[in-house]
């Protein structure tokens, strides 16, 4: 009877021993991978990855896949990609064998070709035991790469196998997570994990006519994230404060996109009713911006502006932490239907995404 997955871990199905070195299709090796996602994406990350070409295999977060790696940086729901490899070894001590530690060593050469990374760090329970220190000092000569093990480009993850004997070895291909897009050259505190505005963006729906809207918009990640995904009617974002909106349009400008960013109140725009058929927005949290007293008068505000503003048939996007709050002004509202669509973790933060329609 084989052991149930992991709890941490997206993997619906049991891992096969046994795969064909190479793809009679792409006519290359095959690797296996595994996808880190904000707990929570799984099933968006799991649908992202089923339009992939050539990937196969599929279990959950796990596959394998024969074509060019850089296909996979183009996942946009993924924290990271890594490459994985299983050795049948008891403990990490295996892998400083001689047979053992060449393999590996040829196995992270394969991911440096690929990512190009300068230097790695070491991912592990007891990562500071002498066993580790030793295999970093041994991959430092042989890799010919310096141990950084704070900030070690070369990701690398070990952990006992799922469902066998054996030591799991996971490498992440690029030197920063995928979620560290290249456009974001501009931060700002309290700043949108790009993954989840991708999920809420393909969850609340994508429509080439959508007239879309996004109030309070920060430095721009949602207005991003939607324009690479394809046309939209129209797309606009505002923000009461100017500091925000230097920092889209800085970030606007690094992605090569052109979106309508404004220094406006939300709440006072002065627009015709109905202007919107989709309206998202990542209202305050109350502690990196906002505070929970704020909220507590902001909230219903919103609500009632953004009521005006969104077509009949339109909906809107929501995401925030301050649930109870959100919840209770939903409960019994004449204005608006509800539903949760996910919550994720992030950042020590439990966010859900809800979809509103008009009643």
């Amino acid at each position: 009877m084989p052991r149930p997955p992991r709890p941490d871990r997206f993997q619906p199905a049991g891992k096969r021993k046994s795969r064909p070195k190479v793809d009679h299709r792409a006519r290359q090796p095959a690797h296996e991978y595994e996808l880190e996602v904000l707990p929570g994406l799984e099933h968006v990350a799991a649908t992202e990855l089923g339009t992939v070409p050539l990937a196969r295999d599929i279990r959950g977060l796990r596959f394998w896949f024969p074509g060019d790696p850089e296909r996979l940086t183009r996942l946009r729901s993924a924290l990271a990609v890594y490459r994985v490899r299983t050795w049948d070894v008891p403990r990490p001590r295996g892998l400083l064998g001689h047979q053992q530690l060449g393999e590996l060593t040829e196995f992270l050469r394969g991911v440096l070709a690929v990512g190009g990374q300068t230097s790695f760090r070491l991912g592990a329970a007891g990562k500071e035991s002498a066993v580790m220190q030793r295999l970093a000092e041994e991959l430092e000569t042989a890799l010919g790469l310096s141990h950084r093990p704070e900030d070690g480009q070369l990701l690398i993850r070990l952990r006992p196998e799922a469902d066998g004997p054996g030591w799991e070895v996971l490498a992440r291909t690029t030197p920063r997570p995928l979620s560290a897009r290249p456009w974001r050259v501009c931060n700002m505190h309290g700043g949108l994990n790009a993954t989840l505005a991708y999920a809420t963006h393909k969850l609340a729906g994508q429509r080439d006519v959508d007239r879309i809207f996004n109030p309070m918009c920060g430095s721009g990640t949602l207005l991003i994230e939607r324009d690479l995904l394809g046309p939209s009617d129209a797309l606009v974002g505002v923000d009461i404060e100017q500091s925000s909106v230097d920092c889209a349009r800085t970030n606007i400008q690094a992605a090569g996109r052109d979106i309508e960013v404004a220094r406006i109140d939300a709440l006072h725009t002065d627009l015709p009713a109905r202007s919107f058929d989709l309206i998202v927005a990542d209202l305050p949290w109350g502690d990196a911006i906002g505070t929970h007293g704020g909220n507590s008068a902001l909230y219903p505000a919103f609500l009632q502006e953004m009521h005006r503003l969104l077509s009949r048939q339109g909906r809107m996007a929501v995401i925030t932490h301050e649930i109870r709050l959100f919840e209770g002004l939903l409960t019994g509202s004449a204005q608006w239907n509800a539903r949760e669509l996910l919550q994720v973790a992030s950042g020590g933060h439990n966010p859900k995404v809800y979809l509103l329609n008009r009643r």
